[in-house]
């Protein structure tokens, strides 16, 4: 017997959480501290990630992850040839669009923003790097703000804009040996030229005193957009810190690449679960307090 049209939704949904379960562990382990009737949601947003994000590493050579990213865009936008729904990811983050009125415009900057992930192309400036961030990690961290206040606007756009490029760069920098190896150089040009590295010598992973330089500058970055979301996150709504869960995780990794015995293009940076899991328990419980404390100013 065929499935009913909600018994194949709901297998899409337990799709991207296997999914994410295994590719997106950091985004997985914080939705478990998020309300289950919105929990498969945030899975359908974070596959939909994970999906564009890993189009580098399944295509043999750019064309084929644009005409992959031109799919995408398409079943978005209802312009897709076949039945979309057939794939699993589409399926959900399509129903979880419709269900809270999501920007589809938000999807398709991401998109757009990882076309950069298909060439070798090096980050031209520092702010080209945050602008990247902002389309892709913080513009999810936003969408899960949206999809956990039911859709209603507010206000995480500040918060959401620093503590994605903090997310970001603290995971690009985790990435640099996979990264390096295969030429990609997501370490802003002008910020190495300003050390004095040079492109060549980050390929060949040449872990010179200039490029560690670099990247102590790139960690303070990740700290001081960390700070700016901390400082945000006090006015938003209770019912949105758990989008913003996972940055509980960016200091304990800054702090890794910091050790003794550190190599830049060999070591790559994790934590235990168990320190995750802490971490993320700690988080939500201060943003639970926090809550608390809001709704009794407010009565």
């Amino acid at each position: 017997m065929a499935a009913t049209s909600s018994e194949a939704l709901a297998l899409a949904y337990g799709e991207c959480e296997t999914l994410i379960r295994h590719g997106d562990r950091d985004r997985w382990l914080a939705s478990l501290f998020t309300p289950l009737p919105v929990r498969r949601h945030l899975h359908a947003l974070y596959a939909f990630n994970f999906e564009i994000a890993r189009v580098r590493e399944i295509v043999s050579d750019p064309l084929p992850g644009e005409v992959r990213y031109q799919w995408w865009r398409d079943a978005l936008e209802g312009e897709a040839r076949g039945d979309v729904h057939g794939h699993p990811v589409a399926a959900a983050v399509i129903d979880t669009i419709v269900r809270f009125r999501l920007p589809r415009k938000a999807f398709t900057s991401l998109i757009e923003a990882r076309e950069f992930d298909l060439y070798d192309d090096p980050m031209p400036t520092l702010r080209d790097l945050e602008g990247y961030c902002g389309e892709t990690s913080s513009g999810l961290i936003r969408l899960a703000s949206l999809v956990l206040s039911e859709g209603r606007e507010c206000g995480s756009a500040e918060a959401a804009g620093h503590g994605g490029v903090a997310y970001a760069i603290a995971g690009l920098l985790r990435a640099l040996p996979w990264h390096s190896a295969r030429g990609q150089l997501y370490l802003p040009m002008d910020v190495l030229t300003r050390h004095g590295v040079t492109r060549s010598e980050i390929v060949a992973g040449n872990a010179t005193p200039a490029l560690r330089a670099v990247l102590a500058e790139m960690r303070q970055e990740a700290r001081q957009h960390l700070q700016a979301t901390r400082s945000c996150i006090r006015t938003l709504e209770p019912a949105t810190a758990a989008a913003f869960l996972p940055l509980s995780l960016v200091e304990p990794y800054l702090r890794r690449m910091e050790r003794r015995g550190y190599e830049p293009f060999k070591t790559v940076i994790d934590i235990p679960e168990w320190q995750r899991q802490w971490c993320l328990w700690r988080a939500a419980r201060q943003a639970a307090r926090h809550g608390r404390k809001a709704m009794k100013r407010g009565r």
